[in-house]
């Protein structure tokens, strides 16, 4: 499946162009992971993610948006470092955290604040 991240089938991919209608106009808060093919942490990150999808269910959705296909987005809201992952509420960050260093269980408590 082209634009989906090599193994995550619960994990929505979005790219520059469906950003806004995925994220910006999401009922629920979002989770963007910026993440890149050549970045190990990413990749070490996605069960985590995978977990608080599937503990947070309809309350919050994670996608994933692969940073090097992506560079309009990374532009706009001036990410740096992969990975990072920014909270999204009515359309603006609420929150973002840098670097691949949330256990599961710190990943799931940092987003049940966010969730709806």
């Amino acid at each position: 499946m082209a634009g989906r991240p090599r193994g995550l089938m619960g994990l929505k991919a979005v790219s520059d162009g469906d950003f806004d209608s995925e994220v910006m106009a999401s009922d629920v808060p979002v989770l963007v992971d910026f993440w890149a093919e050549w970045c190990a942490p990413c990749k070490a990150m996605d069960p985590v993610l995978e977990d608080a999808q599937s503990e947070l269910g309809a309350r919050l959705k994670i996608v994933k948006l692969n940073s090097e296909e992506n560079v309009g987005t990374v532009t706009r809201f001036n990410v740096r470092s992969m990975p990072t992952y920014l909270v999204f509420k009515n359309g603006e960050v609420a929150d973002m955290h840098v670097g691949a260093t949330l256990s599961r269980v710190a990943m799931i408590k940092w987003l049940e604040g966010h969730a709806a």
